[in-house]
């Protein structure tokens, strides 16, 4: 059927009110899967010149209007320019000591994420479909930051053996994100319907460190960027994976305005929205492992089924997966879930 892209209804989710339409949304989404959908090769144009980014973007973008999305989703990852070796996933970062901190190069990183980012986000931002606005903004959290310059198995010794540069990396780490969401949102926020930050806290069964950090470190550097994003007009959408329930309050407390996330293996999406769908919305309600394992009929059958009770029992809801779709996501798992949330919109057309 026609589809008219109309990013209001995302921003009437953000207050937490329920849409006239159903709004879909997705984390991150996997290039290849775009290819496969458009009949069209793609990828490798975000390498290159101006005017491949432009061309990258513009298929890029008419991908999310085309499966009847009313916003795109994209934002340029901090973590991509910082000096040393990452330890994001596992190992010693360039940050282990004090001289190692007092090194580090951090007057130069704003200058060196506005070159890589401005010539994206200009190409991004000039190919916006009508009727559409971006979800994201400045990429990564302050978490992942502390993991990729120290290590996750690293940062307890540190918080041991010099607690107070464990206190002044967290907030060295929140103002360089704070300072690149001030420059970010003058020059792009007209774009964006909502500022977005990513930042893994859990694993399936409890936090990936300890509450007092989140609370004592993390947390008071989150409500920083959050201000900031508000100051500017715009929502504040937090994504985090893991069994997080032990600070999900006080994440809330900071006045994030919906969460992304969810994992049967932690708890169904139900649950979620009976904790929390009162303060904030919740987007997603998929799990991955469901999405790449069933078949499309089931994958079908079950979004529509749970997809109208979900859009009865939560106040601000998108449906999607519960985490994003990376390629190895079947091309036809992901359209049945598409195809369930157009059956659905029909089913409340007037």
């Amino acid at each position: 059927m026609p589809f008219q892209p109309d990013y209001r209804h995302f921003a009437a989710l953000m207050r937490n009110e329920r849409p006239a339409r159903l709004p879909f949304y997705e984390h991150v989404f996997s290039p290849a899967i775009m290819e496969t959908v458009l009949e069209r090769e793609f990828m490798g144009l975000s390498g290159g010149d101006a005017a491949d980014q432009v061309e990258f973007f513009r298929l890029y973008n008419q991908f999310f209007a085309q499966m009847g999305y009313d916003t795109v989703i994209w934002e340029v990852c901090v973590g991509g320019i910082l000096p040393g070796n990452s330890a994001l996933c596992g190992g010693r970062g360039p940050i282990q000591s004090r001289a190692d901190f007092q090194a580090y190069p951090w007057g130069e990183l704003a200058e060196r994420f506005w070159r890589v980012a401005t010539p994206s986000y200009d190409a991004f931002v000039a190919s916006i479909p009508a009727g559409m606005k971006a979800v994201g903004g400045v990429g990564n959290g302050v978490f992942e930051i502390a993991e990729t310059l120290v290590g996750l198995e690293h940062l307890p010794y540190m918080q041991v053996d010099d607690p107070e540069l464990y206190t002044e990396l967290f907030a060295r780490i929140g103002s360089l994100l704070t300072g690149l969401w001030a420059e970010f949102l003058p020059r792009y926020g007209q774009y964006y319907v909502a500022g977005r930050m990513g930042d893994d806290l859990g694993h399936k069964r409890s936090l990936l460190t300890n509450p007092r950090t989140v609370r004592d470190h993390i947390l008071p550097q989150y409500k920083r960027i959050i201000d900031t994003i508000h100051g500017a007009g715009l929502p504040f959408l937090w994504h985090s994976c893991g069994c997080i329930f032990e600070v999900m309050d006080d994440v809330i407390a900071l006045g994030i305005d919906a969460k992304h996330s969810n994992e049967d293996t932690i708890a169904p999406f139900q649950a979620w929205i009976d904790r929390y769908s009162d303060r904030i919305a919740l987007l997603g309600g998929f799990d991955l492992d469901f999405l790449c394992t069933q078949s499309p009929d089931v994958i079908y059958d079950t979004v529509l089924d749970q997809g109208r009770r979900y859009r009865v029992s939560a106040r601000g809801w998108a449906l999607g997966s519960g985490n994003s779709i990376p390629d190895y996501v079947p091309v036809d798992s992901y359209l049945a879930m598409i195809r369930a949330g157009q059956a659905l919109r029909a089913e409340e057309a007037p």
